[in-house]
């Protein structure tokens, strides 16, 4: 059993962080994709080896009404922002794929992650907007992830995912995994942002690792709290001791 444990986002410098892991899942993809030519020094830097994820761009996923646009550096009228967010079949959509696509593929990842937030409702015209959009991207390898928030039954999540050929992300404390050859865990803290994984938590987070499974820290204590999992399966790998 493969388990790749790392961080969402750097918590310290890049090139320590290169030292300790082998995985980081990119943040500012999500909130405005840097540079192609900033993503290109990052896949430089890292080794060879190394692997980089990230969330897909918030114009995709998120509605204009989210705070995370706050953070947004377009310089948009709202009609055009009014287009973007919850998959919609809209040019703006389309336009952060592509930018979304390209920012991938110069880093040379092969994972892309689409959190849809909680008022990204069951309803029948946001699945046939995720329809829409997943049918229609060229994947190019790309392995897609949708971690869904809100009041989705697990029937139809796995029906989506097995449909659009999407492997379901989950906090593991909160949910189970419905679909996907492997596990994309976001682990975001049982009680928030703030919590600090003890070690019986590790040990039940090791215990949900069933097959190849991502492990991406996305708490205040983060960086503590991949190394000690690391370490922990590091020790479960180990063959046990000959005392005769």
């Amino acid at each position: 059993m493969d388990v790749i444990v790392g961080c969402c986002g750097f918590p310290k410098a890049r090139n320590d962080y290169y030292a300790h892991f082998q995985v980081v899942e990119v943040q500012q993809t999500f909130y405005q994709p840097p540079a192609c030519q900033t993503a290109e020094r990052w896949r430089s830097e890292a080794p060879s080896g190394f692997e980089f994820t990230l969330k897909a761009w918030q114009l995709i996923t998120h509605e204009s009404k989210s705070p995370t646009y706050r953070r947004l550096k377009l310089s948009w009228p709202q009609k055009k922002l009014n287009n973007c967010g919850s998959f919609k079949p809209t040019e703006e959509v389309h336009w952060a794929w592509e930018q979304t696509r390209e920012v991938a593929m110069a880093l040379k990842a092969r994972i892309i992650v689409f959190q849809t937030p909680a008022s990204f409702q069951p309803i029948p015209e946001n699945k046939e907007n995720l329809r829409k959009f997943f049918r229609a991207v060229d994947r190019r390898g790309f392995l897609f992830i949708w971690e869904p928030r809100g009041l989705w039954r697990d029937k139809e999540v796995h029906e989506l995912c097995q449909e659009l050929n999407l492997i379901h992300g989950v906090d593991p404390f909160k949910a189970d995994p419905l679909f996907g050859e492997f596990q994309y865990f976001r682990i975001h803290g049982i009680t928030g942002y703030r919590y600090h994984f003890s070690e019986e938590d590790l040990r039940t987070l090791r215990g949900k690792c069933l097959r190849r499974s991502y492990c991406l820290f996305n708490n205040v204590s983060m960086w503590v709290d991949a190394l000690a999992f690391q370490k922990l399966i590091a020790e479960k790998g180990k063959p046990p001791r000959n005392y005769s």
